[in-house]
């Protein structure tokens, strides 16, 4: 189960570490040394998707990454038609920072058989859009308003709430390539009032930023299109390894 094995990363290091990959933005040469050196730098797995996918063929995009690395490849939806084999398991997002009731059930009825046919787990996420400085494909694509950046309040009781509910992970979202990453404050908040573990997304351009994330509590890590510019590269490992402050053993 990925779900457990991520609990298991969080229980050994700290702290996960994810690279969210877009199949619009990673060509194909450039796919297997990114990949490839991302293992060797640490990274925990990877997230596949995104809020809008034009030229990208998210299935086969996914089989590339699994013939060149034993780690977790998990959807990151932003559509049911972006849920296919052989990841190995799917973010089953619901946006409840928003109240359109499409991204908080609806689509959800039209992939649950999908997901269940192609045998893929689903990881129950509950999705909280956070004010980020401008607007977000997330925040566009799904209608909602984003939780005011000081409001940290708002975010803790959306997130208890989606823990009550019996979500299993709470991810806060500042969006792709957001000019400001989610603040500490809340991050600090929702990671008090929830025991579930909080993911942090959206902005974090620097391994010190990652690392204050992890300071207040977050428990899974998600970097984007900041390693889109290969010079970028380098900083792969100084990611995980801020991220992953206990000692790292086999999981």
């Amino acid at each position: 189960m990925i779900y457990t094995q991520l609990l298991n990363i969080i229980a050994a290091r700290g702290a996960a570490y994810l690279i969210l990959l877009d199949p619009d933005k990673l060509p194909d040469e450039k796919l297997y040394p990114f990949i490839t050196h991302c293992e060797k730098s640490g990274v925990d797995g990877f997230l596949v998707g995104g809020s809008l996918i034009i030229d990208g063929d998210i299935k086969e995009f996914i089989e590339k990454i699994k013939k060149t690395t034993k780690l977790p490849v998990i959807i990151f939806p932003g559509e049911v038609n972006q849920v296919c084999r052989p990841a190995d398991a799917i973010l089953f997002l619901s946006v409840i920072s928003g109240r359109n009731p499409e991204h908080l059930i609806g689509k959800h009825v039209l992939a649950a058989p999908i997901i269940r046919k192609k045998n893929i787990e689903p990881i129950s996420t509950g999705y909280i859009i956070v004010e980020s400085g401008s607007m977000t494909t997330a925040e566009y694509i799904s209608g909602s308003l984003p939780v005011p950046r000081n409001k940290p309040e708002i975010a803790a009781a959306t997130a208890l709430a989606g823990q009550y509910l019996g979500m299993q992970l709470i991810y806060l979202e500042a969006g792709s390539g957001a000019s400001q990453p989610v603040p500490n404050e809340m991050v600090k908040a929702v990671s008090t009032y929830c025991d579930i573990p909080v993911i942090v997304g959206g902005g974090i351009k620097s391994p010190q930023v990652a690392r204050e994330k992890v300071d207040n509590g977050a428990k899974i890590i998600v970097t984007g299109n900041f390693f889109e510019n290969e010079s970028n590269w380098g900083l792969i490992k100084d990611f995980a390894d801020v991220i992953h402050y206990k000692s790292t053993v086999t999981v």
